[in-house]
């Protein structure tokens, strides 16, 4: 082996893998559907945003998220989904307009960064307007830092998560979207 390849080897030995582990949980659990297949589990973090959290895995357990598009997926930045009004049944027209019938919840800004496979709760240009819509991170934002809620983290799927469908259309919409089948949570 030449000094340069060994050189090469060590350095690949020596550099620690990043690997997203389990926390306390819950964790949200996503069955997609379409040109993306398979699971996505995210790891729902209670203690940087609880009133989200615990709306997101209220309406989880009531089966608001199943059959809900990807109704907004931007190549490079963000795979948008939860509209459990309009995003139901292959999507509408007016997908990502909508939410639930719970009230819209206070900003939980925190000091966790938009990177990679975070999750976080979409919102109108009112910082108190988040009520059931997510995004998962493609890439990381740093733009979106302290200005919008993040509520989990990928740590298993994020294979998914890239084969999601992209949109085609304006602003990301997506024509012939992705969905999650079935969204449970694991406590």
């Amino acid at each position: 082996m030449s000094p340069k390849a060994l050189i090469a080897a060590l350095l690949l030995a020596a550099t620690p893998v990043l690997a997203e582990t389990d926390g306390p949980g819950p964790n949200l659990v996503i069955d997609v559907d379409g040109q993306a297949k398979g699971e996505i589990v995210v790891d729902l973090l209670s203690d940087v945003a609880p009133r989200h959290v615990a709306q997101i895995v209220a309406l989880a357990k009531a089966g608001e998220y199943d059959d809900v598009v990807f109704h907004r997926v931007i190549d490079g930045f963000m795979a948008q989904t939860g509209d459990v009004q309009f995003g139901k049944n292959g999507g509408s027209a007016q997908a990502g307009m909508g939410g639930s019938n719970l009230p819209d919840l206070p900003a939980e800004f925190s000091s966790v960064p938009f990177d990679r496979g975070v999750v976080g709760m979409a919102r109108s240009m009112d910082p108190n307007s988040a009520n059931s819509q997510f995004f998962i991170m493609f890439a990381p934002a740093p733009h979106l830092d302290g200005q919008y809620t993040v509520v989990g983290r990928v740590i298993s799927g994020m294979d998914v998560v890239d084969a999601i469908r992209k949109g085609d259309g304006p602003n990301g919409s997506v024509s012939t979207p992705d969905r999650m089948v079935k969204v449970t949570v694991q406590e």
